[in-house]
């Protein structure tokens, strides 16, 4: 009965597709930059009569199936003079687009007007899109354009204080946010512990952050996904690019090896700070400083294949006296295939390699310390356009994890320490997904899909086992908890599984159009996290440890809805965008008081498992053309964290209560703008002003053997002082740029204009005249001023 219920169910589908195809034809193709034949992402090619449309995926493909009939077809994108032609669409049709950039004449073409309007239409929200020529404009701290910094001036983002490594995206932690960089995995994304991002500007195409809404194709973390693509490199000719700072360089060059089918890109950054301190005798034995590379090949095999071959490389480097070294970076590489099977349906394979690596070389105690995470991911990713009212999106991964929580190697043989290796750790998750954009009508449009998770904890491994099968008990008597004594342990072999989850991941999003110029929009999202950074930081540090999630640590599960108005003014000359949304995170890690994480062989008996809710309101207003533009974003919201006790007598954290958590940003103001002032100056702002960074100060101390010693208060029950701080820029593009083939640009900025010093931490200490505890503020930056030189040729 029901095979007979599954092929019926196959016959009606089958019906409905080829009702689809009657009297229709597909015009389908890619769409390149006219300068560089690079393809382009989500860039909008729109029918006006049907009032429907279709976006370039992540390789410039697009596809839409439409009536037999006459049409103008509008190819639009930010930063590219939109097109408009003709066609007679009576079969199936190949049209590849090339978009010249507003700076370029096009005389083959009609060329109308062109607005980055807020998309109305599509179901997609809690979604920001920057394009990299907007992110080089912004003023950054030492000059360095960065990526990184960029989001943070996006609603519902903020970071943990200044210099800080990571980002927060809606109450989340740094550690539930998926960094994919060609798709590969970016498990540390700064440099010099946080002072810039990983990723090299110039080898960026495009980058977008899901807040909320997320599609299905994602997966692994519970907060939010920043997607970013490289460029292909120039198939048409060569150039070199790049830049001067006042502490790092960085250059870039891309060109054919097979023109117009074959290109390549290579690109390096390295900072060179730490040479002035060997003009320091007390400094020339200290050194501090970066280094990365991105490559990558991209051949086009025919009009229906295409391969590319990505990498990223880098480390950082800090050494104190030769006798403390910290070396720590990522790698990873991708090999993909993208095969056209018909103009309808599009597919992507990917072999995939991330590696991050954390390395200590202690000479003055006779150690090395090493420790890491690696994965490789096998996924096969396809896109069907049914019709123009009807996509599916649809695939399966794999990822073979291997964690390295440490070990110790003595420096010397004849050191007398012994090598000990803390039990590596493996873990296998694979996924399977299906999402479809569905437009019912002219008004309402929806995108629903699913994703079954599952993910294998393996050996080889020893466990240890304890009463109760509870590794941290509560002392009643002292009102907090111990580590339990382990009562035997179990040892699993290499790939046996220990413990194994497997969850169904909903994704939800509608759009309603109220009518040409405003809409709503709601969303839900199920994500599923089952790797855990082990860290009682507020800011994620390389130091820190991914762990798989076990028997003990459970995953992460988080819920967020969120409901936005949407509202393009004046022709789209003004946007509106307004959302709300409420989050909610089960088995939320947290630790017990004096929780000691490095070199922990049992790192299940100093954590808990506890909950995290955040819930806000997000307001962009943005200006997007003319000679000024930028936007203003304000956040009202709040994020709590509960963990209680697992029997009636337990307390919890915080007397079971719910407590702040460290990413609780009450308030989040950020405006940025830049203005053309001619051919020759433009300028750049940033402004950002955020609540305190909720913390926990002593209420009292208390005299032992004769030390004051403070005594603390309820967690993160107080807050640092409000951050602020606002930067200025300028850059000067000379004139003779236009007559020659060499083209620069100076830029000058200043970070912190107003010398604002910002609260990175408040320490605590005895006072040595009065025995009193006192705070001692450490601040990191006061007023930056920056030059820096970029080219290209």
């Amino acid at each position: 009965m029901i095979p007979k219920k599954i092929s019926t169910f196959l016959i009606v589908l089958l019906i409905s597709i080829s009702s689809f195809s009657q009297n229709k034809f597909t015009l389908s193709g890619i769409i390149i930059d006219a300068n560089s034949y690079e393809s382009l992402i989500g860039v909008n090619i729109v029918i006006p009569q049907l009032k429907t449309g279709v976006t370039t995926n992540e390789y410039g493909f697009y596809s839409i199936t439409l009536p037999n009939g006459n049409y103008t077809v509008q190819v639009t994108s930010l930063g590219y003079q939109t097109i408009a032609e003709s066609i007679i669409l009576n079969q199936n049709i190949k049209n590849n687009f090339k978009l010249l950039s507003n700076e370029t004449a096009l005389k083959e073409v009609v060329i109308i007007d062109t607005k980055t309007k807020t998309d109305i239409r599509k179901p997609e929200m809690s979604v920001n899109k920057l394009s990299i020529s907007a992110i080089k404009k912004m003023p950054v701290v030492l000059g360095e354009v960065d990526i990184l910094k960029s989001i943070l001036l996006l609603p519902g983002v903020t970071n943990a204080g200044e210099g800080a490594s990571g980002f927060n995206v809606r109450g989340g932690g740094a550690d539930q946010n998926l960094i994919l960089l060609d798709e590969a995995t970016i498990f540390n994304s700064s440099h010099v512990f946080g002072f810039f991002s990983v990723f090299n500007p110039d080898a960026i195409k495009d980058l977008k952050l899901y807040k909320g809404g997320i599609p299905a194709r994602f997966g692994g973390r519970a907060s939010s996904v920043l997607d970013i693509y490289q460029k292909d490199g120039n198939s048409k000719k060569f150039h070199i690019n790049g830049g001067i700072g006042l502490i790092s360089s960085r250059i870039l060059a891309e060109g054919p090896f097979v023109k117009d089918k074959g290109s390549f890109l290579i690109g390096g950054r390295s900072s060179y700070a730490h040479l002035f301190l060997k003009l320091s005798p007390e400094q020339k034995n200290n050194s501090a400083y970066f280094y990365d590379l991105n490559t990558k090949l991209s051949y086009k095999l025919d009009s229906n294949n295409s391969l590319y071959l990505s990498g990223y490389f880098g480390r950082d480097v800090f050494s104190l006296n030769k006798s403390f070294t910290n070396i720590y970076g990522n790698a990873t590489l991708n090999l993909r295939w993208n095969h056209l099977f018909s103009e309808k349906l599009f597919s992507n394979l990917s072999l995939i390699y991330s590696d991050f690596y954390y390395g200590l070389d202690l000479d003055f105690v006779g150690f090395k310390w090493d420790s890491g995470i690696k994965n490789y991911n096998i996924k096969y990713d396809f896109k069907n356009y049914i019709s123009d009212k009807f996509k599916l999106n649809y695939g399966v991964n794999g990822i073979y994890y291997e964690f390295n929580p440490g070990s110790i190697k003595p420096s010397d043989a004849d050191s007398g320490i012994n090598f000990d290796q803390l039990d590596k750790k493996y873990a296998f998750e694979s996924a399977l997904y299906i999402n479809a954009d569905h437009e019912l009508s002219d008004k309402i449009a929806l995108s629903y899909g699913l994703r079954y998770s599952m993910f294998y904890r393996l050996g080889q491994s020893t466990v240890n086992i304890y009463e109760n099968d509870n590794p941290v008990i509560f002392n009643s008597e002292l009102q907090l908890y111990e580590k339990a004594t382990p009562i035997g342990t179990k040892f699993y072999e290499r790939n046996k599984v220990m413990q194994s989850y497997n969850y169904l991941e909903p994704r939800f999003s509608l759009a309603y159009q109220i009518n040409d110029d405003q809409s709503v929009k709601a969303s839900y999202n199920r994500m599923v996290q089952y790797l855990q950074l082990i860290s009682n930081t507020s800011s994620p540090t390389p130091l820190d440890v991914w762990t798989p999630s076990d028997s003990f640590i459970k995953p992460q599960i988080a819920d967020q809805v969120a409901l936005g108005y949407f509202k393009n003014l004046k022709d789209g000359i003004y946007s509106l965008e307004v959302e709300t949304y409420y989050k909610k995170v089960k088995n939320r890690l947290d630790y017990i008081d004096g929780a000691n994480l490095i070199a922990n062989k049992a790192i299940e008996q100093i954590i808990l498992n506890g909950q995290l809710r955040s819930y806000g309101l997000e307001i962009m207003f943005r200006k997007n053309e003319g000679k000024l533009n930028g936007w203003i974003s304000y956040t009202l919201s709040k994020s709590e964290q509960q963990t209680l006790g697992k029997t009636p007598i337990e307390s919890g954290i915080n007397n079971g209560q719910w407590y702040n958590s460290v990413y609780d940003k009450l308030h989040n103001i950020a405006i940025t703008s830049s203005y053309n002032l001619n051919e020759k100056w433009s300028f750049g702002a940033n402004f950002a002003l955020q609540t305190g960074q909720p913390v926990t100060y002593p209420i009292g101390q208390y005299e032992y053997l004769g030390i004051n010693v403070p005594s603390y208060g309820l967690r993160n029950k107080n807050r640092l002082p409000a951050y602020h701080h606002l930067d200025i820029a300028a850059t000067l593009t000379p004139k003779s740029n236009k007559d020659r083939q060499w083209k620069s640009e100076w830029v000058f900025s200043i970070y912190n204009l107003y010398n604002r010093k910002n609260a990175a931490s408040i320490n605590f200490r005895q006072n040595s005249d009065t025995g009193n505890n006192e705070a001692v503020k450490t601040s990191i930056f006061g007023v930056v001023p920056a030059v820096s030189y970029n080219f290209k040729f």
